[in-house]
């Protein structure tokens, strides 16, 4: 039997505790770190299975992160690990030995999920953990992350050469002139597309590039802005690292595109970022819109993006006055989903008990959701942050969504001396419902959407994702036009399907019936009748044939399956290929 641990003075024991916290934190950071480390080797042996297991394992880092330094923390306090005082000490020592660390607004999120896991902290707890809720995470970032700076001297080729030359991969490029020549002409064309007898062609002074790679499954990006006299806009190269090479693979240089890559729906960059701030800090000026809880969320940084979207809601919060109330488009029947009108994001809370036709527990929607966080979003899926605990004033809730909450979440939903408190709940950005976008679209733009959604199950197939329930009130379309499925209780794994063909009738009363005729398993899918439930007029029907026919055929569901079952990595690439005016397959 081990000897107990001598006590210590109190000075001591908060000084160990303050000094074992800050050093669980770096072992994890550190930890990130190595793993985001393996993406350049994982892009140049083309081991796309390991960049898979890379983004899952470094997901799960946090949590078991926490609950090691939460087990670590109650074995050395024992009963006094409930002590609010000494905790209270440990958070002010804690403070002072990060002061001079970058970042350290993680840190302090490290030691908010210490304990909050520790005390089961309701709403926050400003005694035992950091709020802040009116600080701006990058206000006190004085230093610009490091970049390489290049200057026009009257030649772009010469210009590309000498950027291409800087950020070699140890894999040659497969053609370094040609890459040089594609990414000039691509320049000089996006420079040249809103020229006019008004308003000549952009002409290029400088460009600056992060000296950091970002890498994403199967692409590798160098991230900078290009600049003239009177204009700035976003800069991105992607690379491609072929069976015979590396090549240009795309040119982005509107906002819209590089907001796509840096979306709410894609998987997270591996970039191996000393000082994370930094980064974003430069990002905001490429992507204004983006808000700084989402940039912080797609650089690996889930917890301190969830601990910015808290800072942002309870920041607009304080700053309006409109009421929570049901979000638009149909009620759910395993979701309560409402929204704040002002404010840019849905709220979801799981029902009680689920009417039928659902069939499914609650366990298996947490699981759902859970799955779809280690998941490759494929830029199809909305990603949904969790959160637990939190508490709002009743006021601000609207009377109709009360009184659903507390007959269809009591379990989950409490009142408590004019505040809601809310046990369980995701966070999603909003997006307009697809069957009322179409509803209320013009004829051009339903098409799009219909063609999308399309695209949208079939980036998800490849992706090893069947939604189960493609009813077009599962999907959204984002600011962006592009749709987007966020409704995961029947989501599934392409793997885990059996995809039939509807069985040829012995009897012509057969097919009159309203219940099939044939026996139908729980991992049965018919793609046959998919039409039949999604609402379509005659005329966009007509255009989702045209296209995306095939995905209503169980041969060709059958034929990701096995491409799946072979290994075969099937990318979603989250740039429009229209844009890119070269370039080989995968």
């Amino acid at each position: 039997m081990s000897a107990a641990i001598p006590p210590l003075p109190r000075d001591a024991l908060v000084e160990e505790c303050a000094a074992t916290l800050v050093e669980a934190f770096a072992n994890y950071n550190a930890e990130f770190r190595a793993i985001t480390r393996r993406a350049p080797q994982r892009f140049e042996a083309r081991d796309w299975r390991g960049s898979q297991r890379d983004a899952v394992e470094r997901i799960e880092l946090y949590e078991k992160c926490i609950s090691r330094a939460v087990s670590h923390m109650l074995t050395r306090l024992g009963e006094d690990v409930a002590e609010r005082s000494l905790w209270a000490s440990v958070k002010r020592r804690f403070t002072e030995l990060i002061e001079a660390f970058p970042d350290r607004e993680f840190d302090k999120t490290f030691f908010n999920s210490v304990t909050r896991q520790t005390f089961g902290t309701v709403g926050v707890d400003a005694a035992v953990e950091f709020v802040a809720l009116d600080l701006d995470p990058i206000s006190e970032i004085r230093h610009q992350i490091d970049t390489n700076v290049y200057v026009n001297r009257g030649s772009l080729e010469l210009l590309f050469e000498e950027i291409l030359a800087d950020f070699r991969f140890r894999t040659p490029y497969l053609d370094f002139d040609r890459s040089v020549r594609i990414i000039t002409n691509e320049v000089r064309a996006q420079c040249e597309a809103d020229s006019d007898a008004a308003r000549p062609p952009l002409e290029v002074e400088k460009i600056e590039l992060i000296r950091v790679p970002f890498y994403q499954m199967t692409r590798a990006y160098i991230v900078g802005r290009i600049s003239g006299k009177g204009w700035r806009l976003p800069f991105v190269l992607s690379f491609k690292n072929s069976e015979s090479g590396v090549l240009i693979d795309a040119v982005m240089m509107d906002e819209s595109s590089v907001s796509i890559l840096f979306s709410f729906t894609r998987s997270y960059f591996h970039a191996d970022l000393p000082h994370v701030g930094q980064a974003v800090v430069f990002l905001k000026t490429i992507l204004p819109r983006k808000p700084i809880s989402e940039l912080y969320t797609v650089l690996g940084r889930a917890k301190q993006g969830k601990t910015e979207r808290y800072r942002e809601l309870f920041r607009h919060l304080q700053q309006s006055t409109d009421q929570f109330m049901h979000a638009p488009g149909d009620k759910g029947l395993v979701m309560i989903c409402f929204t704040l009108p002002s404010y840019d994001v849905v709220f979801k809370i799981i029902r009680d008990r689920f009417a039928y036709p659902k069939n499914v527990l609650r366990e298996e929607v947490l699981q759902k959701y859970e799955m779809v966080f280690k998941h490759d979003r494929a830029g199809r899926l909305v990603d949904a942050q969790e959160f637990k605990r939190l508490k709002f004033p009743r006021a601000r809730f609207a009377d109709a969504l009360i009184e659903e909450l507390r007959n269809e979440a009591a379990n989950t939903v409490h009142f408590e001396d004019g505040e809601i408190v809310i046990d369980h709940i995701y966070i999603e950005r909003r997006m307009t419902p697809l069957n009322l976008y179409i509803r209320n679209a013009s004829r051009e733009e339903a098409e799009r959407a219909v063609l999308d959604y399309g695209q949208c199950i079939r980036d998800l197939a490849v992706t090893n994702i069947f939604a189960g329930d493609l009813l077009l009130k599962n999907f959204g379309v984002t600011r962006h036009g592009r749709v987007i499925f966020y409704d995961y209780d029947e989501l599934c794994a392409i793997s885990d399907c059996r995809f039939r063909d509807i069985p040829q009738a012995a009897h012509d009363e057969d097919e009159m019936r309203a219940e099939a005729w044939y026996h139908v398993n729980d991992n049965d899918v018919f793609p046959e009748t998919f039409m039949q439930f999604l609402g379509f007029d005659p005329h966009l029907k007509a255009v989702f044939l045209k296209v995306h026919g095939e995905i209503l055929t169980a041969d060709w569901w059958r034929g990701i399956q096995q491409r799946i079952a072979e290994g075969d990595v099937m990318e979603v690439l989250p740039y429009h290929r229209h844009r890119v005016r070269v370039f080989s397959s995968v």
